[in-house]
């Protein structure tokens, strides 16, 4: 079983990074394989509502949003890490998850579905809990069952030695690796149970203004 790592930050190995290792040693030492996937520093559009995910079940724009949808399938769990940027989640992770779920579930790809999800939040001081709520919406709307810890899953540092320092928060990631690996063998072991998946129902859509 894999996880894939998803790195928000624009430091290819800084603080965000650094907590997302501290999680990929645990997966590793429970016998889950990973991958880290940074989504680099260079200007990620947001969702311009185009709708051409819809019959490509990719996003209009080529860049590191299609090289993540392109492999997405392959893993069984995703952590995505971001830095705080002015109290939320940054800009470039925020247009990734929009654009990346958005192309999933218009295109009807279902890369995701039911598989576990976790945020890894990084800041100097302030804004990571509001951060992690921001970013576990996106599982919520997405069926992705959210993998916790024993703590809010945040570190503390404006350098990554200083994160490394952080030793209540590199415990938390160390527990969420374990916790997630976890889940991935119980998921493993329905499979080969044969428990079936939820019977998916079609959508229904009850706007709040009808004519």
């Amino acid at each position: 079983m894999k996880v894939l790592l998803i790195n928000g930050s624009p430091h290819k190995e800084g603080c965000t990074y650094t907590a997302l290792c501290e999680v990929s040693d645990a997966l590793n030492q429970s016998g889950i394989d990973t991958d880290v996937f940074w989504i680099g520093n260079k200007p990620l559009s947001g969702c311009i509502a185009c709708k051409s995910c819809v019959q490509k079940n990719q996003c209009v724009f080529t860049d590191t949003v299609n090289e993540f949808l392109d492999i997405a399938a392959d893993y069984d769990g995703f952590v995505f890490g971001t830095p705080v940027h002015w109290g939320a989640a940054g800009g470039a992770i925020t247009s990734f998850m929009d654009r990346a779920f958005y192309a999933d579930l218009c295109g009807g790809g279902n890369r995701f579905l039911l598989k576990p999800a976790a945020a890894v939040v990084s800041a100097r001081r302030a804004g990571t809990t509001a951060t992690w709520d921001q970013i576990n919406k996106y599982f919520a709307l997405m069926q992705m069952p959210i993998i916790s810890s024993r703590y809010w899953t945040i570190v503390h540092g404006a350098t990554p030695e200083q994160v490394k320092k952080d030793e209540e928060g590199m415990q938390t990631m160390r527990i969420l690796g374990k916790n997630m690996a976890y889940f991935l063998r119980c998921i493993e072991a329905g499979r080969q149970l044969c428990i079936d998946r939820p019977e998916t129902e079609a959508v229904t859509f009850t706007n709040f203004i009808r004519e």
